[in-house]
């Protein structure tokens, strides 16, 4: 039987202390749906992850205006709901 580790990337280190919410983005085209994660910083910076490849880092930017451009702009759309830090403490 195969096993999947539950390790957390050592990309997502760096924002462990530093994230504020976090969202999933969806391409409801492709089958099965294509995730990924907008995490976005208390400085107001965000990242697009792909937990699919190891969360590797797929575009920066500052703002969450832009980083939601470029998410619409590619066809995805956003599962309801936002994860915050505090939610979690």
């Amino acid at each position: 039987m195969q096993t999947t580790g539950t390790t957390p990337s050592r990309a997502l280190d760096p924002a462990k202390n530093d994230w504020n919410f976090l969202e999933v983005w969806v391409d409801p085209m492709q089958s099965p749906p294509y995730l990924l994660m907008l995490l976005g910083d208390k400085s107001g910076h965000c990242r697009i992850l792909d937990p699919a490849e190891q969360y590797k880092l797929i575009k920066q930017y500052d703002s969450y205006n832009q980083a939601q451009l470029w998410l619409l702009e590619d066809e995805y759309e956003p599962l309801e709901g936002r994860l915050s830090e505090f939610e979690l403490h």
